[in-house]
């Protein structure tokens, strides 16, 4: 019983991870990192943040809900209104990903820089 409790657990655990939206995903669309930069310098409620868009509410509903899939953003509750809330923590993934290859590339075209300069 209490491992078929477990599996469910895990089962529901891993499915969560492996639907949760990538943050790359999120930051490909130029519409989803206008709306990154626009909360970045302060918190807004949907309404505002839609205002600052010339596409439909739904279309910006869509983008913030996959942007909080990701993580980027949060929503909090205040009375009746949901506002928006930068998350750049985030960020950190994609971060981390060009600091990788930005080594590599480094590393690669400094030796062939030296290779060219030997011959």
């Amino acid at each position: 019983m209490v491992s078929h409790i477990f599996e469910t657990k895990w089962l529901l655990i891993k499915t969560i991870l492996e639907t949760r939206r990538d943050v790359f995903q999120a930051i490909a669309d130029p519409t989803r990192r206008a709306i990154i930069h626009l909360i970045a310098q302060q918190p807004l409620n949907l309404n505002a943040v839609a205002d600052n868009f010339d596409i439909s509410r739904p279309a910006v509903s869509k983008h913030i809900r996959i942007l909080t899939e990701c993580g980027l953003i949060i929503i909090k509750k205040q009375g009746r209104e949901r506002f928006c809330n930068a998350n750049l923590k985030s960020l950190r993934e994609v971060a981390d990903w060009v600091a990788h290859y930005q080594l590599f590339w480094t590393d690669r075209l400094n030796a062939l820089e030296d290779l060219l300069k030997n011959e």
